[in-house]
């Protein structure tokens, strides 16, 4: 199929999912399922997951059956109206199969989840701070346009401009998967609107991407190992913006990750945000230890990804936005940053996929 990688397709067996399907349907019949209601409900959504996939399919299959048919009358009949509608629809149907063969690749134990972005400055100073904003607005329009929703958990304004870190939640079926590839430091070079010479700068900010943990089903919290802080929210150049202490910062004892919430009007909200993002927090180690355990195992380089420069936005003095990973580049930022990312997600999928093949 043309553009399509052979690697993503290989691995696919809808049998199996079939199989697995009518395995779920029998256990959610069963009398007795909702006596664990955590069980329970992990059933049903990944029954569901699995319903509208086998069926997506199997629909995908039939149209490209029909599409066959129709074409084969039409060069029996010489009918060339009709050849040229079946070039339409067959142009359509490889579009639909490109968008398919990322969700071959999205096969990962968390990537049919929603996922939450946290993107902070780092070196470059109001500059990296501004560079922080324009990075969530790229990914809030991104959301946008592939259909996702998109939220602002929490938000540090910075003192002159931008943001110092801001946490987005991003809702919908993989949406961990996709936004998954813009994990790590991402690097702007332009003239500074912030420097009276209006010279270049270059400043630096890192995305960090965490699957959302399913309420309490992936990730268990013992609320001992908890310990919670209040405070009173703080707007630009650290003003006090409310007069009660409905900020909120919870530290997880066990793994010393700490998480501050301060974009809702009461605390309880506050409250239940922090603690959204620590169980994603939480999630986030655990395939971290996986993944340690795994290449050691195989006698593997543990790969430094997590936190390493992946991508460049050079601004000036010539346009270009470049993957370091996978050499996918654009010769137009203004697209990039308004949100067009998908060809540099499905380069950086595809790629991986291909690595686990070698």
């Amino acid at each position: 199929m043309p553009g399509i990688s052979p690697a993503s397709w290989c691995g696919f067996d809808l049998p199996g999912q079939e199989s697995e399907l009518e395995r779920l349907e029998e256990q959610a019949a069963e009398p007795g399922l909702w006596d664990d209601p955590e069980h329970a409900q992990a059933i049903m959504q990944r029954l569901s997951r699995l319903r509208a996939s086998v069926d997506g399919w199997r629909s995908f299959e039939s149209r490209i059956r029909s599409t066959v048919e129709l074409l084969e009358m039409a060069i029996e009949a010489d009918d060339a109206s009709m050849a040229e509608e079946l070039a339409e629809e067959s142009a359509a149907i490889f579009s639909e199969a490109e968008q398919r063969e990322l969700l071959l690749v999205l096969s990962g134990e968390y990537d049919d989840r929603s996922a939450i972005l946290a993107i902070h400055a780092r070196e470059g100073g109001t500059d990296a701070q501004d560079w922080t904003e324009m990075l969530l607005r790229m990914y809030t329009r991104w959301a946008a346009q592939s259909g996702f929703k998109a939220q602002v958990l929490d938000l540090s304004a910075g003192e002159e401009a931008g943001v110092k870190s801001a946490t987005l939640e991003i809702s919908g079926d993989y949406a961990y998967g996709y936004a998954k590839a813009e994990r790590g430091v991402h690097r702007l070079v332009r003239l500074s609107p912030f420097d009276a010479a209006h010279a270049r700068h270059t400043s630096f900010a890192l995305v960090e991407v965490l699957p959302e943990a399913e309420d309490n089903v992936a990730v268990q919290i013992n609320p001992d190992d908890i310990e919670m802080d209040v405070f009173k929210a703080s707007g630009a150049g650290g003003q006090h913006v409310q007069k009660n202490s409905t900020a909120v910062r919870i530290r997880h004892i066990p793994s010393g990750i700490v998480v501050s919430c301060q974009n809702e009007r009461s605390q309880l909200q506050n409250r239940e945000v922090a603690m959204k993002i620590l169980r994603a927090r939480l999630m986030e180690v655990e395939m971290r230890r996986r993944a340690e355990e795994r290449a050691a195992l195989k006698g593997e380089h543990v790969s430094a990804g997590w936190g390493s420069q992946i991508r460049s936005y050079v601004l000036h003095p010539y346009k270009m936005v470049k993957d370091h990973r996978t050499g996918f580049e654009s010769t137009n930022p203004d697209l990039v940053l308004g949100g067009e990312l998908e060809g540099f997600m499905r380069a950086y999928l595809l790629s991986s996929v291909e690595g686990e093949q070698d």
